[in-house]
């Protein structure tokens, strides 16, 4: 009995006893299939400086309202250095930790925002219409910084970050010191007194609060161009609430130094 030539087989594969041959266009198929790829994880959506300017006015709107409300209702200034406390101690947690937790970013604004609240009424108080000489303030020195870093007047180098960081733990550090001697002699050291030497020190602590805005405009320019994660602009946030924080309280003192009694 004559066997079948498999060439003239219409099925797709000629079975043998060993098994099976793959036919041509079982080859072809296997040929025309991608080569294989393991599956990638999603990828992670960057920074861009809208992402910053919106959690900044989400940290920076947190602590505006919460002062509002803390002005509004009186807020006595017992219950306002206990917020202000907590406030310090998120604040530190996000700092030293590099923290982009929203809850923890505005638990600090929330809190914080009472403190200021509280004493910026208490300022208004003594001195009218000191809170909004010093938001106005604030406000130009903001624009002011920011158009310095856009025209590069000045270039953050890691120099200029271990000056300005080694001024502030120094300006820190005296202030302590001012508040211990306080409690031994009238006015301490006299850094936060109407003096010329309370003037100097205040108008020293503004700039150094816009050395600190030049820094986080640099993290920010920094974080985008190098493809940060969305999440870090939430520390970036944090950062810019921190500085102009800094820099309305000391303009609010640095103003009440030349405000004349109501």
């Amino acid at each position: 009995m004559e066997s079948k030539n498999p060439v003239f087989s219409r099925s797709p594969y000629t079975h043998q006893q060993q098994g099976w041959t793959p036919s041509p266009q079982h080859l072809q198929g296997m040929y025309d299939n991608p080569a294989y790829a393991p599956p990638t994880a999603p990828a992670t959506r960057t920074m861009t400086i809208d992402d910053v300017v919106v959690r900044g006015f989400m940290t920076l709107g947190t602590l505006v309202v919460a002062g509002a409300a803390s002005w509004y209702f009186e807020v006595g200034m017992g219950v306002a250095v206990v917020s202000a406390l907590i406030g310090v101690v998120l604040g530190l947690i996000a700092s030293f930790k590099q923290s982009t937790n929203p809850a923890l970013i505005l638990g600090y604004a929330l809190f914080y925002g009472v403190f200021v609240g509280a004493l910026s009424r208490m300022y208004e108080s003594f001195f009218n219409g000191i809170v909004l000489q010093a938001v106005i303030g604030t406000a130009l020195a903001f624009a002011a910084v920011l158009t310095v870093y856009s025209l590069r007047i000045v270039r953050v180098t890691p120099k200029f970050t271990k000056f300005v960081v080694a001024a502030a733990i120094g300006a820190l550090a005296l202030v302590l010191v001012n508040l211990v001697v306080g409690f031994f002699v009238d006015g301490g050291l006299g850094l936060r007194t109407d003096s010329p030497l309370g003037w100097i020190f205040s108008a020293a602590m503004i700039l150094l609060g816009t050395f600190f805005l030049l820094l986080d405009f640099d993290e920010i320019e920094r974080g985008v161009k190098s493809g940060a994660p969305e999440k870090f602009a939430w520390q970036c946030a944090f950062g810019l609430t921190l500085s102009l924080v800094w820099i309305y309280l000391e303009v609010l003192r640095f103003i009440s130094y030349f405000s004349g009694d109501d």
